[in-house]
Order: structure tokens, then sequence, then C-alpha cells
């Protein structure tokens, strides 16, 4: 069992460490009065519902997607932007204007298909300073030189991204094309057989990309589509549930496809859902017994030996498909950040008869230890 560290131990980590897997002595105090709940009848607003909800205790902006450089040679690459924001209990009651009350933090990575190859980075600072900052009124987040900003009327958003990694670097635009995608009912999303395990979520499915890579001393133009997430909770993992398989599809005929599963230590499933918007409909919540993955080929990770299943069969609401990773070594280390590993990448989604109709993203957790949130 781990021991909390010592005082000095303490400071330093509330300094620099991830408050998503703090320890329990860091996580332990609650928040001055009554923690806030995520309620079926809350109803969303935009354009502040972009911005951050500094109440609730773990918020996160994902963006994931596919690019195609506009160069000979042509190459395609998968990348992750994904900025968190944690309250930090401990410190709420402090008087002090330099207690860490909100950490910022961030993950990037760039899948090279062509050379199977993946770069990551990861960053993260208190809130305030001039340093780090989730605005409340709309998507706009700053972590020193990384950002994240929306702009535009809330039903024509346009996102602009810049991140200069340690061995790549992203600037990119992403415009909305299709209608807001609000996840479970009416953004309130289940995560468990409690009705407290739940998270407010929307999703930007179906997004233009145009921008710019740097890679291998090379700036080139790229296009593509990609995937936005926005998902805020206080209580969101029942205590059997030790992680989560998840993909976000763009469809090629704009079809939008959500589903994940909470999975136990075993490999069963816990609870599962998702959400499937067929071009030109509404959209459709899917219930846990209309969402089924089934796990195949696996691959060892040499860093981690954990095993990730590679390739999947989900059923959806009596549909079949077929989840392929673009590359098997997509796992990210985040132990300077939010303190866990991932796998987390590119993907291709196959029909019942091996056609590939579409493309996104594949997240799985809790595969090298227990996830904590």
């Amino acid at each position: 069992m781990n021991k909390p560290p010592d005082r000095r131990r303490r400071r330093q980590l509330l300094m620099m460490a991830p408050a998503l897997l703090l320890p329990t002595w860091a996580r332990s105090t609650s928040p001055a009065g009554p923690p806030p709940v995520i309620r079926p009848t809350d109803v969303l607003r935009f354009p502040q519902d972009f911005g951050a909800h500094p109440a609730f205790h773990t918020e996160w902006w994902y963006i994931t997607g596919s690019l195609q450089t506009l160069t000979e040679p042509a190459r395609t690459y998968g990348f992750q932007i994904t900025f968190f924001r944690s309250r930090v209990d401990v410190a709420t009651r402090s008087p002090s204007h330099f207690a860490a009350r909100q950490l910022v933090f961030a993950h990037t990575a760039l899948s090279d298909v062509s050379q199977g190859r993946l770069l990551h980075d990861q960053r993260i600072a208190r809130e305030g300073f001039g340093l780090a900052e989730a605005a409340q009124d709309d998507t706009r987040i700053t972590l020193r030189d990384w950002t994240l900003k929306r702009q535009g009327p809330a039903t024509q958003s346009s996102y602009h991204s810049h991140i200069t990694a340690r061995d790549f670097s992203l600037d990119l635009r992403f415009n909305q094309t299709q209608p807001l995608l609000l996840q479970g009912d009416a953004g309130y999303s289940r995560k468990g057989p409690h009705p407290e395990q739940a998270s407010h979520y929307y999703s930007q499915p179906q997004l233009a990309v145009q921008g710019q890579i740097r890679h291998q001393q090379q700036t080139v133009p790229v296009k593509g589509k990609a995937w936005l997430d926005h998902e805020w909770s206080e209580s969101l993992l029942d205590k059997e549930a030790v992680g989560w398989d998840w993909i976000g599809m763009n469809l090629h005929d704009g079809s939008a496809l959500t589903a994940f599963r909470l999975r136990r230590a075993d490999g069963s499933t816990l609870w599962s859902g998702g959400s499937w918007r067929r071009q030109g409909e509404a959209p459709r919540s899917l219930k846990p017994d209309e969402v089924r993955f089934t796990p195949g080929r696996t691959w060892v990770s040499p860093a981690t030996a954990a095993r990730y299943p590679v390739s999947w069969l989900v059923d959806v609401a009596g549909t079949r498909y077929e989840v392929r990773a673009r590359m098997d070594n997509q796992e990210l280390d985040s132990r300077q950040s939010t303190g866990g590993v991932y796998w987390e990448g590119l993907s291709e989604l196959r029909d019942a008869q091996g056609r590939s109709v579409g493309s996104g993203y594949l997240e799985m957790t809790g595969y090298v230890a227990a996830m904590s949130l």
C-alpha cells in the first residue's frame, strides 16, 4: 500500500504532479460546501458550457483525428490533443494565492503510420500566473505555449490549437460541419450502475481539419477529419471498474459512432453505452445491452508488458463492426502528468464484409494498472 509522502514531497507534488490521479491524502479533503452533482435534468447551454466547470473535480477537452499531407510523398498521421483540468481539494481552504486549487495538464501525440512510430509529450502547471488557464465562458485553454481556443456562433464552432512538443509541432484549425452531438440523455452520460456515476458529455464529430505539422525538420500542410469530446464530472468510476475501452469513429458517409465499456479486473463488462448518429438522422443513445466489445488480436508492449487488444469486434444495436489499429505501438506513458499508462491510437472501422467504412480513435485504459478518477 502506498503511504503519503512527507511534507516537503507533498509541496513538490502539488507544484508539479497530476490531480487526476493524486494520491488519497491529496484528494480526501472535501471542497468548501457540498460537492456538485451531475443530474439528468441539467440543461447544457452554449457557448458557456464550451468553457470550464471548475466546481467539478475532473474535466477534459479531447481532440483526435487523422491527417493526410498535401505534399508528396503522401503520408498519413494520427494525432491527439487533450487538455485536462482538475480541482485540488487539499488547497480549498488555503488563503495563499500560491495554493494549487486547479491544475491544468495536457497530452499530445502524433502517430506516423508510414514509419510505425509514435511521438508524444505532456505538460502540467497550476492554474494562474499567466502560465495556465481554462476559461469558464468558452473553450479557451492555455498551458504555456500549448493552446486550444474556440470562436464563432455556438452552432458554427471553429477551433484552433497550437502545440509545440519535443519532437513535433501542430498548428491546426477545426471547423464544425455537423450539429453538436449531446451524448447520453441530452448530455447526461451514465458511466456505471449508480446514477451519480455520470458525466456531462458532448462531442463535435466530423470536424474538418486544416493546418500544418512540423516533423523531422520539415513543415508540411495537412488536412483531415477530427473528433472533439468535452466531458466533466465529480464521481465517474465505480469501485469495480479498472478501466475502459472507447471508440469515437467518423464514418465515411458522415455518420458518427461512439461506443464504450467500463471493464472489471477479470475483463468482463461492468457498464457500456454510446451513441449512434446516422447521416441525416437524429442521434440514438445506446443502452448497455446494445453495446458489446469482443477482443481480437493482441499486442504486448515491450515497455510495460501490458497486453492490449489492437483489434475488436464491436456490436452496436445489432450491427457488427471491426476496429483495427493502424499501428500496434500507440501506448502512451503519462506518468509525468496524469500518472498512468494507456493505449490510444488511430484505428480503422470495418463493416461485417471487411470494407473500410470509417476512421477514428480507439482508447484503452487500465491495462497496466487500475485507473483512478
